[in-house]
């Protein structure tokens, strides 16, 4: 009889790591199908905003732009990595071969981590940490050692001051961005940014921090596009003096990783400010709640899903008008006018925006 009991535990014992192991394996799959799903996502993505910014610079310009590569010229990007990747590797002979390799990796990874904590719809997060928003704004701030990295190891003083320009640009804009963060999180007694979206559910339409915080969103607008390096504020690859800045050296695919990152920053940029502004995956129109008709916030299955991702990427997008037509429309300004309007401007606005809404949040209590 012990021996029959003994028989039985040490059966159940094997079963129940059995379907623990399998759970763990399941598990892990899950998470590798999640991070690819992202990541085809995010190259569609990209591959639509650089179709979109030619169409929308040809109409500005009134040329006809991209039309033979796929229907609409929608194929152009695609044709354009296709020839970069297939281009020669050319190397600097008295650089520093490390730097200039590692250089574009790290600009393009540290951006990629940023999509780890944008929320795409109700409880679809890849991570959902009380710290999301610092996380991005930390990881955001690795990128431009790689351009400084790649400025140096490209032996080349037109490379070397490219990447010089771009650390001052980053640091004299990523304190601005930061205050206006620090904000938009008192105002939503957190940093996690499914819950500063929640918090802006609350009133609909007029509960946007964009009422809340008119302030603090045009200073994030201006310091994002100085982070994503984009006219008025691309002093760090302005080819009238530094033929490309860092990337004066760089061909094949290191090339279009730059460009690459470029983009996945700038979407990055207009999904932070969708998330921190514009209300997230929540689109409620005065009077008529689409939360609440569709009950996205209460609905877990693949049809509340895909409004959400549709309602958040439809205010990306259209929020990409803005840097697309500032491109063509503002001039380039010089070095110390992009750090005087950091240091002198947006650094002091932000900091009385701070003070500001901590005020109102101590008077609230």
């Amino acid at each position: 009889m012990i021996i029959d009991m003994t028989e039985v535990e040490v059966q159940a014992i094997n079963s129940f790591s059995r379907s623990e192991s399998l759970k763990e394996v399941y598990g892990l799959i899950w998470i590798f199908v999640l991070i690819f799903t992202l990541l085809l996502g995010i190259t569609i993505g990209v591959l639509v905003i650089v179709w979109l910014e030619r169409e929308i610079s040809a109409a500005i310009q009134q040329r006809i732009g991209p039309e033979y590569a796929g229907p609409l010229g929608i194929l152009q990007a695609l044709a354009d990595g296709t020839k970069l990747l297939f281009k020669e590797d050319l190397l600097p002979s008295r650089g520093d071969i490390r730097l200039f390799s590692v250089g574009p990796s790290i600009a393009v990874i540290s951006v990629l981590l940023s999509y780890l904590v944008i929320p795409f719809g109700y409880r679809l997060v890849l991570a959902d940490l009380s710290i999301g928003v610092f996380l991005w704004i930390s990881i955001s701030s690795i990128a431009p050692i790689g351009l400084l990295m790649s400025g140096y190891g490209s032996n080349n003083k037109y490379s070397f001051l490219g990447g010089l320009r771009a650390a001052a640009q980053s640091i004299s804009y990523e304190i601005p961005l930061t205050l206006c963060v620090l904000s938009i999180s008192l105002l939503s007694n957190s940093s996690s940014t499914v819950d500063i979206v929640e918090a802006q559910s609350k009133y609909g339409f007029w509960g946007w921090n964009l009422w809340r915080q008119p302030i603090g969103f045009v200073v994030f607008l201006i310091s994002s596009l100085a982070e994503c390096e984009r006219l008025p504020f691309d002093l760090p690859e302005a080819e009238e003096e530094l033929v490309a800045g860092y990337q004066t050296e760089y061909s094949s695919i290191k090339y279009a990783l730059f460009y690459l990152a470029s983009y996945l920053n700038l979407l990055v940029s207009s999904l932070f400010i969708t998330v921190l502004y514009l209300g997230g995956w929540n689109l409620s129109i005065p009077y008529i709640s689409i939360p609440g008709l569709f009950g996205i916030n209460k609905m877990a299955g693949v049809f509340g899903m895909t409004i959400g991702i549709f309602i958040t990427l439809a205010k990306a997008y259209l929020f990409l008008f803005i840097p697309i037509t500032a491109r063509w429309t503002l001039p380039r300004l010089r070095m110390d006018q992009l750090l005087n309007l950091g240091w002198k401007f947006l650094l002091p606005i932000s900091l009385g925006n701070l003070l500001l809404t901590t005020s109102s949040q101590l008077i609230s209590l």
